[in-house]
């Protein structure tokens, strides 16, 4: 049966026009599936769809998306995450033009940039909430680990967002050319910073945002464990968010100095 599907032609190119018309043809395209952005079901036979290939330097693996949270498009990403990506999934490296049609399932750190009031003043913040539970590495539970690892690093348990909380020296925020480009950490033994989260493609932040940013020169950010936040379209819901989770001790927060500008 064919499908509602949007292949760009970006993807089309990618992907061989022979392809692209299997798959609008329903051939090669799951009926049901679990969007690459908002992990949550999706049917290509009853909504849009669009087709979102993640290419690394050899391998390329095929998700899909409701169309209503990502347009059908090409993200390049590094071999490394898309090699983690496979191992995740039991399949085996695509190479030589042959696609993973499967959805990634390793969890992604979700970013979003408001302005939140903390002691009369509007700082620049960044709340981060991961896709799916975070395990310790090596670790083959069922937890989630994403706050006693954040807390190991140096961030803070919040309770209550009545102070800013303590600078985290070492971490930092990368903007440029007023984008948000990736929150980074230490280095291993004092080396080079590395990315703790880097954007597939620069973020766009306000000039509200930028200009607090720029004054304080130094990023909140609040990160909580999946579900605890979700995706708010307005800062007044953002907060009452946050206060939720700080409430239910499910927030931990820094003060990361701002780098670039």
């Amino acid at each position: 049966m064919p499908r509602m599907l949007d292949v760009s032609d970006a993807v089309r190119a990618e992907i061989g026009d022979e392809e692209a018309d299997r798959l609008l043809a329903g051939e090669n395209a799951p009926g049901s599936y679990d969007c690459t952005s908002c992990r949550t079901p999706g049917d290509s036979e009853q909504e849009r769809t669009s087709t979102v290939l993640f290419v690394g330097d050899e391998t390329a693996v095929l998700a899909f998306a409701h169309a209503g949270c990502l347009p059908s498009q090409v993200v390049q990403v590094t071999e490394e995450q898309l090699q983690g990506a496979v191992r995740s999934i039991g399949g085996r490296p695509a190479a030589d033009g042959d696609l993973r049609r499967s959805v990634p399932e390793q969890a992604v750190l979700g970013v979003t940039s408001g302005l939140v009031l903390v002691e009369g003043e509007l700082h620049p913040a960044l709340v981060v909430e991961p896709t799916a539970p975070i395990v310790r590495p090596g670790s083959f539970g069922a937890g989630d680990d994403f706050l006693p690892l954040l807390i190991e690093q140096g961030f803070m348990p919040v309770t209550e967002l009545v102070s800013v909380p303590p600078v985290l020296h070492g971490w930092s925020v990368l903007l440029a050319m007023g984008q948000l480009h990736a929150v980074l950490q230490p280095g291993v033994g004092g080396g080079q910073p590395v990315a703790w989260w880097q954007a597939h493609q620069p973020l766009q932040v306000t000039d509200g945002w930028r200009a607090a940013a720029n004054k304080h020169q130094q990023v909140l950010l609040f990160a909580a464990p999946v579900g605890s936040i979700g995706r708010q379209p307005r800062e007044d819901l953002l907060r009452a968010s946050l206060d939720r989770a700080a409430a239910g001790g499910k927030l931990v927060a820094a003060a990361l100095p701002l780098a670039g500008t």
